[in-house]
């Protein structure tokens, strides 16, 4: 009733549910006739729905099950806790813990907030990621480059609105990002991070890790007297100018420096020569940093004990730092907070999405094991959101220490209670000891951490090597980054390597494809089908008509373009007939280019083939206007006429409306090309189900009448088959096989012993051999009886096609489409009508 509804709505609407059915036939007769079904069984592909593809996608109470089930993925594994791992979650939060302190204040000053507000953000980061977490080994807190973008927003809103401190402005701007990357994260859209590319990826690293390192070489120096915020170029040329002006920070700063890299090489070599103490070596190198600070710390208290605090100190030094949770209160968020780094949002989103994602991703790898990208946003989002309740400002995934909590044996996300631990000790205890901190040994700290984020040129070169464009992307976001600022440097890349993937889709050639004779060999031995060596004569082949089982066809570009040795001659399929492979997707964007280029090919290599299809000089088209008057119509006869276009679909996953009408126009162009005949279609390798819907929808997959629908002549398909399998495969068939030679060759011996010195045995000639008599027949009995062959003599193996037949010009390769087409070709050539069956393998 649905069906006769939906029909006659259709009617009265004016909507012809066949596109293209020029037979005036059902579709599913016409593959049905020629095919027939006592060799094979039947198959008919049915169409998918659209009340199917909204079942597909629509959520179901299952679905939201699923989603509340891994939004807190520590329920998972808690339940399973033990011992061993709690060890290994200590020592790493305590590492990271020592690390995280200093780090935390030095980046606090990138964000040009005081330094309290780095241990707030770092305390909040790691208590609060562990419950959405599925990575163990990401440390969250503050970084540098992210610091940086932060320090940038907090500073331009000082401009435009200097009543709002630079906390409240950090704060909300940690809510709003965190909100985002929350929201996307909870969609499930942790996808769009993989349209940043690893080349991005690198260059915003990089050419973020010059400009932080620069702007701290003036308080490394104790140079002032201009912003350390402007481009890299520009600090580098005012550190030039104002180098006379170094004061003694520079020893602070430089020493620290230089003994950071000193205890991390010291520890690299004792690494290399002592393996048995390679842990070791490992957490001396991993606790430089506080070393370092507390040591500089102590040489700053010996030296500026007897000054007034922060007034006639030697050397700049932090100063008061705040005991506890001074700012700790509701986040102040309203339209004039947002309207104040508005701008900047993008390039914070951006930043937090793109360290984090890209370590999460790449310490999974190393240890084996798999994040989920959505989740890793709600986390961090979360991170971010609540964070500011205490004070923090944005914070993201660090590199360093989450390569430091790898290396230091992390079992599980819980560790980063132990490192907040650590953080919230430090909070309350250490301040008094954190006033001393020199600022120069501050920036030792900053510079050392990120000088790990430059991307080393083994590594560009590698780029080189596999994607040159690339590295041109890569240097292009490093320079803009240097010369402008990180923000443009970042949307530099991302827009250059989108515009490239534009490019490289809408400008995607397709590939003529011939045909090649190959065989497999093993040394200077040939192989059989079987994958066995084959006999010495086989070689005698090559070049030869003769079937060779190790000889296969493949398809190759005819122009070589993909590297196979141009030695090697690609035949044409056909005379006429071309094989086309797409090479990068069939859509909007690249139809028009494939199609352009594969029908001026055609053009170009075959001839009409009705030269006088125009009878009157008017009746011409004025794009094809034809040869000067007088003169006769060029005809060439060594160029073939257009029979058929195979299109290889293995690297089409969707089609589209546009795609689809492109292919329709070309088809009626060829028509006419060709006229009075017409250009048979054959599509191969087709793997979606909603691809054959559309072409099939737009009339392909069906054969093409010869003039009027009363002239249409009995096609010839050839279809694909398999085995069914079961007890009429042909395995069973040669198992079958192999059991019957097993027992004719034992009643041959039996035979033979009997006939042989009166059946004599071991010399007896009393006693009858009645062994081999004996199992000749158990084994013909077993034959006989065993259910395996269903007590048939020789079981016939029965196939079944693998496409349906109601669509007969869609193909499974490139092979059965080849030979569908030369069939009717030379079946339509000859006039001969087909009506028998046309199948491959029966």
């Amino acid at each position: 009733m649905a069906t006769k509804v939906g029909h006659g709505l259709a009617k009265v609407l004016g909507i012809k549910l066949q596109y293209r059915n020029p037979t005036g036939q059902e579709a599913l007769t016409r593959g049905e006739s020629v095919f027939s079904v006592s060799t094979a069984d039947t198959f008919v592909e049915e169409e998918p729905t659209s009340l199917e593809w909204i079942s597909q996608v629509a959520p179901t109470p299952r679905t939201f099950a699923n989603w509340a089930y891994h939004l807190f993925p520590f329920t998972h594994w808690i339940g399973r806790y033990n011992g061993t791992w709690l060890i290994g979650d200590l020592v790493a939060g305590i590492t990271v813990g020592c690390v995280v302190v200093p780090q935390s204040m030095a980046y606090a000053k990138l964000a040009d907030l005081p330094v309290q507000y780095g241990l707030y953000s770092s305390f909040m980061g790691v208590l609060i990621y562990w419950f959405f977490a599925t990575s163990k080994d990401i440390t969250i807190g503050p970084v540098a480059v992210l610091s940086t973008v932060t320090g940038t927003v907090v500073l331009e809103a000082a401009k435009t609105h200097p009543h709002i401190p630079g906390h409240v402005v950090a704060s909300a701007l940690a809510v709003i990002d965190g909100a985002i990357i929350c929201f996307i994260g909870l969609i499930r859209c942790g996808w769009i991070v993989d349209f940043i590319s690893l080349a991005a990826i690198s260059a915003y690293m990089t050419g973020s890790a010059l400009n932080i390192a620069v702007g701290q070489v003036p308080a490394l120096m104790g140079i002032t007297g201009f912003s350390n915020r402007d481009a890299t170029y520009k600090v580098v040329i005012n550190i030039l100018k104002h180098l006379g002006r170094t004061k003694i920070d520079a020893a602070m700063g430089l020493t620290a420096l230089a003994m950071l890299y000193m205890i991390r090489s010291a520890c690299n070599f004792g690494a290399r020569k002592v393996p048995h103490r390679a842990k070791t070596f490992f957490f001396i190198s991993t606790l430089r940093t506080s070393f370092v600070i507390l040591l500089y710390t102590m040489i700053s208290w010996l030296v500026n004990r007897h000054h007034r605090p922060t007034k006639d100190n030697i050397f700049a030094i932090l100063g008061t730092v705040p005991r506890g949770f001074k700012a700790a209160a509701v986040p102040t968020v309203n339209k004039t907070v947002i309207q104040s780094f508005a701008s900047q949002l993008p390039a914070t989103v951006i930043v937090t999405l793109i360290e984090h994602i890209a370590i999460a991703k790449s310490f999974g790898r190393v240890n084996n094991y798999t994040i989920d990208p959505s989740q890793e946003m709600v986390a961090i989002g979360i991170s971010n959101l609540l964070g500011p309740f205490l004070g923090a400002y944005p914070a993201t995934g660090s590199f360093s220490r989450t390569a430091i909590k790898s290396k230091a044996g992390v079992r599980t996300p819980l560790a980063g209670v132990i490192t907040a631990l650590v953080v919230l000790l430090s909070i309350y205890a250490l301040p008094a000891v954190f006033f001393y901190i020199p600022n120069a040994s501050l920036s030792a700290v900053i510079i050392h951490a990120v000088g790990d984020l430059i991307t080393p040129p083994n590594t560009v070169y590698q780029f080189w090597r596999i994607s040159p464009l690339e590295v041109i992307i890569f240097f292009a976001g490093v320079l803009v980054t240097i010369f402008a600022s990180i923000e443009d440097g970042i949307y530099t890349t991302i827009c250059i390597s989108v515009a490239v993937l534009l490019f490289r889709v809408v400008k995607a050639k397709g590939r003529f494809l011939g045909k090649v004779k190959i065989h497999s060999v093993i040394g200077d031995h040939l192989m059989d089908h079987e994958g066995k060596h084959a006999g010495r004569d086989q070689y005698d082949s090559f070049g030869s008509n003769d079937p060779d089982k190790s000889t296969r066809n493949l398809f190759l570009p005819i122009s070589h373009n993909d590297g196979s040795n141009p030695e090697v001659d690609v035949e044409s399929p056909y005379p006429g007939i071309f094989i086309y492979r797409f090479s990068e997707g069939f859509n909007y964007p690249n139809a028009t280019h494939y199609l352009d280029y594969m029908v001026a090919t055609i053009f170009k290599e075959t001839r009409r083939t009705n030269p006088s299809f125009y009878p009157k000089l008017g009746d011409r088209p004025w794009n094809d206007p034809g040869p000067r008057r007088g003169k006769p119509i060029p005809i060439e006869p060594e160029k073939p006429t257009l029979k058929a276009i195979i299109l290889d679909f293995s690297s089409v996953n969707n089609v589209d409306i546009t795609s689809v009408q492109h292919l329709i126009d070309v088809r009626n162009q060829l028509d006419r090309y060709a006229a009075p005949d017409t250009v048979d279609w054959h599509l191969a390798c087709i793997n979606n189900r909603w691809t054959k819907r559309a072409l099939s929808s737009a009339g392909f997959g069906f054969p093409t009448p010869q003039g009027d629908a009363s002239g249409f002549e009995r096609w010839k398909p050839i279809f694909s088959v398999a085995e069914i399998g079961g007890q009429h495969s042909a395995a069973a068939a040669a198992e079958y096989n192999d059991n019957e030679k097993e027992l004719k060759r034992q009643r041959t011996e039996e035979a033979r012993s009997r006939s042989v010195g009166g059946n004599k045995v071991d010399g007896n000639p009393h006693v009858h051999d009645t062994a081999s008599s004996t199992s000749g027949s158990d084994l013909g009995q077993q034959l006989e009886s065993s259910k395996a062959y269903g007590g048939v003599k020789l079981p016939a193996a029965r196939v079944t096609v693998l496409h349906g037949l109601n669509r007969p010009l869609f193909h499974i390769d490139l092979t059965s489409a080849l030979q569908s087409a030369i069939t009717n070709v030379e079946m339509r050539g000859e006039g001969v009508v087909v009506k028998g069956v046309g199948t491959e393998g029966v």
